[in-house]
């Protein structure tokens, strides 16, 4: 078995659960290596120097059968630009708030390895969307691609930005809003569902436009097909708005067109039998609670 570990280096109490994870890992004669960064900051309390290390754009290949994640979901989302489409199956361990990707407690590290040596997990393809290179944006030259969601949101102004938005090159509408979210259905738990988005399930085969604070009551989220390609155009009181692939940031000069759509790969989730969707949806955000019952 091989294994690369990522997390955060702010999160004081990591350590010791991955160290747990660690020694379950020997027991199975695995394989480990550990992004650089984070190897660095377990160290400075654990002997880790019998560990390799890989970066952004070396150390790992096709070969691993799991990348773990320790952190909450930003961490997630940072660790698909590691994987990128090397196919490595993910799985997060929660070490910060909500974790609704990072499923698993940190005090259950343990069953990571347990529960993929015994066989109960599914592999789960999440879809990607990305900001198309014919859109030339600098900033998402190399990483160009999101888990959750691709936004366009104003900058620099408490006005709102008029986002006039194509499907299959037909015209829809102009949203006039802060902005516009195009979710993916792993993302549709995220922002887009902040924003009065629907939930999707990760293996339907849909995108979610939702608009920011609109300013029309008839502006409502829209499901759409998968294999659409949006195109946007945005204008403003500002010359700039944003344009953000998850936590990844670019500033778009007004009236430049932004294309996205479905990447042409995927990202592969483990999903173990006791944590499922459907059981995450209800343990995290309390899905269908009634107090009255």
């Amino acid at each position: 078995m091989k294994v690369a570990i990522y997390g955060q280096t702010y999160n004081d109490s990591a350590p010791d659960y991955v160290i747990e994870l660690l020694n379950e890992l020997h027991k199975e004669a695995a394989e480990i290596t550990i992004e650089k960064d984070f190897h660095s900051f377990i160290s400075k309390e654990h002997n880790t120097d019998q560990y390799s290390t890989f970066t952004l754009t070396e150390g790992l290949d096709a070969s691993y059968d799991m990348f773990v994640s320790f952190g909450g979901d930003g961490t997630i989302l940072r660790a698909i630009t590691y994987v990128k489409d090397l196919g490595i199956p993910i799985i997060g361990v929660n070490t910060g708030r909500l974790g609704f990707l990072s499923t698993f407690k940190k005090e259950d590290a343990k069953k990571v390895v347990q529960e993929f040596v015994q066989g109960k997990y599914t592999i789960v393809e999440r879809s990607l969307v990305e900001v198309s290179a014919a859109s030339d944006i600098p900033e998402f030259s190399t990483l160009n691609f999101a888990l959750n969601e691709v936004t366009v949101s104003r900058k620099d102004t408490t006005s709102m930005i008029t986002v006039e938005t194509y499907l299959n090159d037909e015209y829809l509408t102009s949203y006039w809003a802060d902005g516009l979210i195009i979710s993916t259905p792993t993302g549709s738990t995220g922002y887009s569902l902040s924003c009065g988005g629907p939930v999707v399930v990760p293996t339907a085969k849909s995108l979610v436009l939702t608009p920011i604070a609109p300013h029309n009551l008839n502006a409502r989220p829209l499901v759409i097909s998968d294999d659409t390609l949006i195109r946007l155009k945005v204008s403003g009181r500002e010359e700039n708005h944003l344009v953000s692939l998850d936590s990844r940031i670019a500033s778009v000069k007004n009236g430049k067109e932004i294309l996205i759509k479905k990447a042409d790969f995927t990202i592969k989730m483990i999903e173990y039998t006791s944590e499922s969707f459907l059981k995450t949806l209800r343990n995290k955000l309390l899905w269908g609670e009634d107090k009255r019952n």
